[in-house]
């Protein structure tokens, strides 16, 4: 994943909704999902940035280290930060690394509003257990069960790459056939070639610099 290398201050003036932040870690959860997936990352979160507010990072995970932005309050499962709170966390206190890439071309209102419904919706929905988290990635790599079960996406649960994929869909990006569940942190990689709908794509990944603390 070589490339240009910005700071995070140069990222956080780029980056628009839509965008996607992928991280890598190297503990041994990290990299239990990088071997699972066939990938070099590990989560995945998107930018949400809308008219004067601060980027904001819509993502799953199972500390409660920032407060959401919607909510107000500390919470575990699905979350919208701070950006730059974010990418901070994760670079200091997890110790991952972290890339952006963009969505072009820049997504429309309409597209930023769905992104906000989206929002609404699933704050708050809790992150699954490791078990229902391998059994749901497993599943959504059999296509008879993803149609019989996931015609619906189920927001009793979520983890970071569903909520990246839902939001998505609710956008109109992404094509028909897969259900949330299919989508890993690899699927928005550039070495797995994600199409997307309507003529929009993802560039590559812009390696950012986490300042130290």
């Amino acid at each position: 994943m070589a490339g240009a290398i910005i700071t995070l201050d140069e990222a956080l003036e780029l980056t628009r909704t839509g965008d996607v932040w992928l991280f890598r870690g190297r503990t041994a959860a990290d990299r239990a999902i990088q071997v699972s997936t066939n990938s070099p990352v590990n989560h995945v979160g998107m930018s949400l940035v809308v008219d004067d507010m601060p980027a904001l990072m819509w993502h799953a995970e199972l500390g409660r280290s920032l407060p959401d932005v919607w909510s107000g309050e500390h919470q575990r499962g699905v979350q919208l930060h701070d950006l730059r709170a974010a990418v901070l966390v994760w670079g200091r206190r997890y110790g991952q690394r972290a890339w952006l890439r963009q969505l072009e071309p820049p997504p429309p209102r309409e597209m930023e509003d769905a992104a906000l419904r989206t929002v609404a919706r699933l704050d708050g929905t809790p992150f699954p257990t490791t078990a229902r988290l391998a059994t749901r990635w497993l599943r959504g790599r059999v296509p008879d069960l993803v149609r019989r079960r996931d015609a619906e996406p189920d927001l009793e649960t979520a983890y970071c790459a569903e909520v990246v994929a839902i939001t998505y869909d609710a956008m109109g990006l992404l094509p028909s056939g897969h259900g949330p569940s299919w989508y890993d942190p690899g699927r928005f990689w550039s070495g797995d070639d994600l199409q997307l709908s309507g003529g929009a794509r993802l560039g590559g990944e812009i390696g950012v610099y986490i300042p130290p603390i």
